[in-house]
């Protein structure tokens, strides 16, 4: 009963926050495309310097560009290549756990996705991102209580106003999820 009434209490709350974007918790919008999605096909990464599409390795790219193209991949849609890429990258690395976890979610395998979430945030217990994806695929399956918990730790963490916890309020507060 106390759950019930906490949770209550709880999305009372939600319903007269307003959401806002702020930087830091995560983009509040999907990657602008690149030539990556404009051009490349079956997995491939645009290459500046080469001026073509190359299949994406460790020499030709950095961590960060290649996390900037899971995520152009990712957004668009095209999540078994995202995967590839992730596959090939610093697997203790927490933002490649939550892309691993972001990818799994959108395939709709919410157990996978909620292990590679909760193995980036053993990595680092402040990736609010995480958090916020993982509380998301809890609303989705109905589970508020989980979503709300996790909430309360981007709260905690500093993320306050953040992408991550404005979309996660939100999410609880209406039902919906965000793909972004």
């Amino acid at each position: 009963m106390r759950l019930v009434l906490a949770s209550a209490i709880a999305l009372q709350a939600f319903a007269f926050a307003p959401v806002a974007h702020a930087a830091g918790g995560g983009d509040s919008s999907p990657p602008k495309p690149t030539n990556t999605t404009k051009k490349c096909l079956f997995g491939r990464v645009y290459d500046k310097d080469a001026g073509r599409c190359v299949k994406p390795n460790k020499t030709n790219f950095t961590q960060d560009e290649l996390y900037g193209a899971v995520r152009e991949l990712a957004y668009d849609g095209q999540l078994e290549n995202a995967q590839d890429i992730l596959r090939i990258m610093d697997q203790d690395d927490d933002r490649v756990l939550t892309y691993w976890g972001f990818t799994f979610r959108k395939l709709g395998d919410l157990e996978q996705a909620n292990l590679f979430y909760q193995d980036a945030i053993r990595v680092n217990p402040d990736n609010i991102l995480a958090r916020s994806y993982m509380a998301q695929g809890y609303v989705a399956e109905g589970r508020t209580d989980l979503a709300i918990e996790q909430w309360r730790e981007i709260k905690a963490r500093g993320g306050e106003g953040t992408w991550a916890e404005a979309s996660l309020r939100e999410a609880i507060r209406t039902g919906l999820t965000f793909n972004y």
